[in-house]
């Protein structure tokens, strides 16, 4: 058995930050906030963090707006974790997101719905219940 879960960072590329930070932040009811950027590759990238307690279990990450990099299209799927998952999915459509698939059953791990933020990339809502 992994001492640890194996995921330590994510990141969801976007093309428009200030859209994508709200989106966030509207569905999660969570603030996001800034990371600085070396100097080296300041105008290139912009990243926004989403909350981070390294004491917890889980992973944290960053939306990240990346020259030449588009948002959308990717294979990647995020699950963000929900006491109960149906209230962060009926904030997406009001935050100008859209749900794809409402809320089913993994069996013993509970419950999922996903859903398409306002970059086009899909994420997932998780929750036991």
């Amino acid at each position: 058995m992994a001492a640890s879960n194996p995921v330590v960072w994510f990141e969801i590329y976007v093309n428009e930050m200030e859209r994508a930070r709200d989106f966030y932040e509207a569905v999660l009811k969570i603030k996001c906030s800034m990371l600085p950027m070396p100097q080296e590759i300041q105008g290139n990238i912009t990243m926004v963090a989403f909350p981070m307690n390294m004491n917890a279990s889980g992973a944290s990450g960053a939306l990240v707006k990346m020259d030449d990099f588009k948002a959308g299209g990717n294979s990647t799927v995020v699950y963000f974790n929900c006491d109960d998952r149906a209230v962060e999915e009926n904030r997406v459509e009001k935050a100008g997101g859209k749900v794809f698939q409402a809320k089913h059953s993994i069996g013993e791990y509970g419950f999922v719905s996903l859903a398409y933020d306002t970059e086009g990339n899909m994420f997932g809502l998780h929750s036991m219940s």
